[in-house]
């Protein structure tokens, strides 16, 4: 079992940035493939970045070269570097934890609205 907590989210104006942060327990980290997913009003729930426990990461196109993802696998936490944020990008962010073989896990999302 593992447990996410996500945290960082809010209001912000376009343009501006953001950090997510997720808080991992209850199991070994580097087990897991983390990643960011986004689900706005009425749209299906989206892969916003990844990262493997070796430092290995995949972005989806909308946000490549604003976003960054990272990880710290002693702290047992991932990050999401948000910057240059777009109305668009208004969404619950939702922090998961994946593994062919240990599972799949969602934290609770933190809302994020970019609004001027």
């Amino acid at each position: 079992q593992v447990q996410l907590v996500e945290s960082g989210g809010g209001l912000v104006q376009p343009g501006g940035s953001l950090r997510l942060s997720c808080a991992a327990s209850g199991s070994i980290f580097s087990r897991y493939v983390m990643g960011w997913y986004r689900q706005a009003p009425g749209k299906e729930r989206e892969l916003v970045a990844s990262i493997t426990s070796g430092g290995s990461t995949n972005y989806a196109d909308s946000v490549k070269g604003r976003f960054t993802i990272s990880r710290d696998n002693a702290g047992n936490m991932v990050y999401l570097q948000m910057n240059s944020l777009k109305p668009e990008d208004t969404a619950v962010y939702y922090c998961n934890a994946h593994s062919p073989l240990w599972g799949t896990y969602w934290g609770q999302g933190t809302q994020v609205t970019v609004s001027s």
